[in-house]
Formats: C-alpha cells, sequence, structure tokens
C-alpha cells in the first residue's frame, strides 16, 4: 500500500483550552479533516472536543476514544496498565481502518500533543505506518505564566516540569535544587505537592492555576487552595527567582545561617538539598575558591575570603543572618568535617548570636568520594585524622595515627601537606610502617572530581611525600586490605567487611 493509497495522522495540538489560542494550522486541518477523533472518560464528555467545536463542519466523522478506567481499579487481568495498552491497541487499529480507507484522521489533543498527551500513544503505534504530521499547540505551563503574569525562567535559570503523581520525596528532592517548576496533574496528588513544596522550603513562591484561559479560570497562592477543591485541570508553579527579585530584608527580622556542603568537587557531587539551598540564599559566605563552584544569581550577595579565617567568617555569616539576611555559608566536601559547620556552631553558641537558627547541610566528603574512584578500601572499619597541626600539635596527631594503626583501622588522612607543612606524610608513613606491612596499600587521590584528577595506589613503603599536597587525601589500608588487578588491566583497592577471629 503506498502513501497516497493510505489517509494522513495528524496529532493536533489545542493549546490550553481558549479556542482562539488554537494555532491557524490546527484550525485549518480540523475544518478539513474527514475524521476527527478525541479521547474522554466513560462519561462521554470530552474537554478537548469542546475547545475543537467551533471549527468543526459538523458532518465529519467523529471517533470517541472513551478510556475504560481513569484513576479507579479495574479487574482487566494486566490490572490498570494492561487495560490502558488494550484500549490503545484498539483505539489505533479503529483509527488505522480509517487511514486505509484513504481518510484524514486528525486526534485531538489538549495543550500539546507530545507533553503529556493522549495523542502520544496513537502516535507511536501508527507513525511508523502511515504518513503522519504533528502540530504543535500551547502548553499549559506557558498558558499558567500566562494568566500568573510572572517569568517562568531568567537568564540561566533551570525549569523543571514534574507530575505530582511522583513520590513525595522524589518531588522534594526535585523541588529543592531547581530553579523554577510546574508541577502538572494535581487534583488527587495536591497534598502530596503541597507538602512536597513545603518540605524544599518552596512553599511561599509557588503560585496554583486552575482551568488556565478556560471558564472557571482560577490563580491563587497554593498555600491558600483548599485541597478539596482542586481539579485535574490544574498546575502548581514556581516563578522565576530572578523575576520575583531579591527578598526584602524586614527591620528586625532573623534570618538563618545555613552550612552548605559543596562535596569534592563540581555539581555532580552536590544533593538536591544544597543545590535548594544555594539557590535560596540572599548571601553566600565561604572561602573564594569554593564560593567560585556556585553559580553567580542575580540579586545574591558573594562574600568570599581567605581559607584561615574560619572564626571571623563564621561571625560574619551569623551577622548577616541577625540583620534579616538567610545566608549559605559553603563548604568543601562535607561541612562537618574538617570544614566551616564547627566554626559556624561555636560561634552560635555564644552571644550575641544564640537566637540565630543555624542548619547543616551534608555533602559528599573526599574520603567517600576517593574511595569510590579506587573501589572499597572503607568497606570495614576506618578512622579520618587530619595531618595538619596548625591546630593541634603534632604529637596529639601521632597519638592518633599509633592508636588508629594499633587498633588495625583504615585510615584515611586529610590535610596531608601544603606549602608550609612538608614533614608531616614522611612522618607519618614512619610510625605507619611501625605497624602495617611495607605493601599496605595507600590509595593517592588528588583533585578527585576535578580536572587534574589522579587516582592511583601505592605501597606504603613507597609513599613519597614529595607527591602529596592540600588537594590530595591518602586511604592507608589495613592488614585485611586488597589491592587486585582484574583482567581488564584495572587496579581495584577493597577492604572486605569479615574479618579473621581474634
Amino acid at each position: 500500500m503506498t502513501e497516497r493509497q493510505t489517509g494522513r495522522l495528524y496529532g493536533v495540538g489545542l493549546g490550553p483550552g481558549d479556542p482562539e489560542l488554537l494555532t491557524v494550522r490546527a484550525a485549518g486541518l480540523i475544518g478539513k479533516a474527514d475524521v476527527v477523533a478525541y479521547h474522554s472518560a466513560r462519561h462521554g464528555r470530552s474537554i478537548a472536543r469542546s475547545i475543537a467545536e467551533p471549527y468543526l463542519r459538523g458532518d465529519q466523522i467523529e471517533e470517541q476514544l472513551v478510556y475504560p478506567v481513569t484513576v479507579e481499579t479495574t479487574d482487566h487481568p494486566g490490572g490498570y496498565r494492561g487495560a490502558l495498552d488494550e484500549f490503545y491497541e484498539e483505539a489505533a487499529a479503529r483509527l488505522a481502518a480509517h487511514l486505509d480507507a484513504g481518510r484524514d484522521v486528525v486526534v485531538l489533543a489538549e495543550g500539546d500533543p507530545l507533553f503529556y498527551g493522549s495523542y502520544q500513544h496513537m502516535h507511536k503505534r501508527l507513525a511508523d505506518r502511515y504518513p503522519t504530521e504533528v502540530v504543535p499547540g500551547v502548553t499549559s505551563v506557558s498558558a499558567a505564566a500566562a494568566r500568573l503574569g510572572k517569568a517562568l525562567v531568567e537568564a540561566e535559570e533551570v525549569l523543571t516540569i514534574l507530575p505530582g503523581t511522583l513520590p513525595e520525596e522524589e518531588l522534594t528532592a526535585r523541588l529543592a535544587s531547581t530553579d523554577s517548576a510546574v508541577i502538572m496533574k494535581l487534583g488527587r496528588t495536591f497534598p502530596t505537592v503541597r507538602r512536597a513544596l513545603e518540605r524544599a522550603g518552596r512553599l511561599d513562591e509557588a503560585q496554583y492555576v486552575e482551568r488556565a484561559t478556560m471558564a472557571g479560570e482560577r490563580t491563587a497562592p497554593l498555600a491558600e487552595v483548599d485541597p478539596a477543591t482542586v481539579p485535574y485541570f490544574s498546575v502548581a508553579v514556581l516563578p522565576s527567582r530572578i523575576g520575583l527579585g531579591p527578598a526584602p530584608v524586614a527591620q528586625n527580622a532573623v534570618g538563618e545561617v545555613v552550612v552548605v556542603g559543596l562535596g569534592p568537587a563540581g555539581p555532580l557531587w552536590l544533593t538536591p538539598e544544597a543545590r535548594g539551598e544555594l539557590a535560596a540564599a540572599t548571601d553566600l559566605v565561604g572561602y573564594t575558591t569554593y564560593i567560585d563552584r556556585v553559580p553567580v544569581r542575580p540579586g545574591q550577595v558573594r562574600h568570599g575570603s581567605d581559607n584561615k579565617v574560619e572564626a571571623e567568617r563564621a561571625e560574619f555569616a551569623l551577622d548577616l543572618a541577625r540583620r534579616g539576611h538567610r545566608v549559605a555559608v559553603v563548604s568543601s566536601g562535607d561541612p562537618g568535617v574538617f570544614a566551616m559547620a564547627t566554626a559556624v556552631l561555636e560561634a552560635a553558641c555564644t552571644d550575641p548570636y544564640r537566637s540565630v537558627p543555624v542548619r547543616i547541610v551534608p555533602g559528599m566528603t573526599a574520603a567517600h568520594a576517593a574511595a569510590s574512584r579506587a573501589g572499597a578500601p572503607l568497606g570495614h572499619d576506618y578512622a579520618v585524622v587530619s595531618l595538619s597541626d596548625r591546630l593541634k600539635p603534632w604529637e596529639v596527631v601521632a597519638q592518633r595515627l599509633r592508636a588508629a594503626a594499633a587498633a588495625d583501622l583504615v585510615l584515611a588522612l586529610y590535610n596531608p601537606g601544603s606549602q608550609s607543612r612538608t614533614t608531616q606524610v614522611g612522618l607519618a608513613r614512619d610510625l605507619l610502617l611501625e605497624h602495617r606491612a611495607p605493601d599496605t596499600p595507600v590509595v593517592m587521590a588528588r583533585d578527585v572530581g576535578g580536572p587534574t584528577e589522579r587516582v592511583r595506589t601505592v605501597r606504603l613503603a613507597d609513599l613519597d611525600p614529595a607527591e602529596v599536597d592540600m588537594r590530595t587525601i591518602l586511604l592507608i589500608g589495613s592488614s585485611q586490605t586488597q589491592a587486585v588487578r582484574r583482567d581488564n588491566g584495572t587496579e581495584v583497592v577493597w577492604t572486605p567487611r569479615r574479618y579473621p577471629p581474634v
């Protein structure tokens, strides 16, 4: 059968509801089609048909595709999904019969045909067999933004489209980490969506739009909406934060300090919660090198400083919060591991900062990142020690190394060396060799996740202090740690979870 012997399939977007928002192309095709198909629930009413009605001729064949189920349960042997798959197959067969007879078929789709649209199920079953054209339509996302009169995204902001049917935890994580969002498919999912917005700290920003451009249209702050009144044809919108402009700082308001872990490197290591806190902050405070890893946002003030002024930095952040600012103090890795959380909490427990709210948002640690690159060297008990003697005497460091080595713990050694500290690695190596075999595996991980990442394994006896700097972390194996070269040439390091009986 050639293309000329069949009809043509059209997936036609109707826009958000107002018939005047159809494209000229969509209106023309609806008026010329031999067959007009549209979906409906079992009650028989079709919103799609009501939108297209002004453009129908009156003598066309109409194919009403009635869903066997919508949200209710079914006794179909394949369950809900099985019932729908069977329906789509039957609907596609009905349309194929018209196409085979040479009739052009228009399938009406609210919004855009390929954006959460029913048409896409026909497209997947028919587009490879018949000549097909998809006519885009104005989405409910665009209509909602227009009705609110608020920008969705500006500059480098990211817009996330989410179905409200996602689990609450997933919704919360995605809402916390994005700049702007639109949540579709509300109705019965509204309570879950509202909780997710609240848990993500975004409820005050959220707007509600119901039946945009249609009769009964309603907009409101989402927090004020009664869940019992929410229909399926509604969306939740988190508009552009840039569009909202910087939040005014109320006089005598108390803000908040959130200490945020950036992970060991770039955005792939950043948690959704951390990403959201960075976006919501009015001010960023931290070591300049770490602040430079955070994207610049209009209206957000960045306060960079040297790496050796942690106490001053903490007090500065708390003072900003006392004046009503929402401050994110940034730390590499996890803020509670040799980082800014301690400095902030120490200052926050003294006057005049005792009443300033402080939260800690965790991050991926350098030790865990390095371990993942090597294999599983931290698979059993391990200890974390900083070799820096800037804030504690070397005698204390040595005492802790001896205790951990005597206990046969794997060791993660932070801050091993710098331009001003060149002896610690050699001293630690010699001390550990009193307790460990010379061939004990040592993972040397530098700039993990960064552009100059280098991870390799050496023997403890061969550990060269000249190859270690502040961007390096060392993982020293226990007596049980294995370094094995596999068939593909890669070497993996792992510490078994079983330990020989004493």
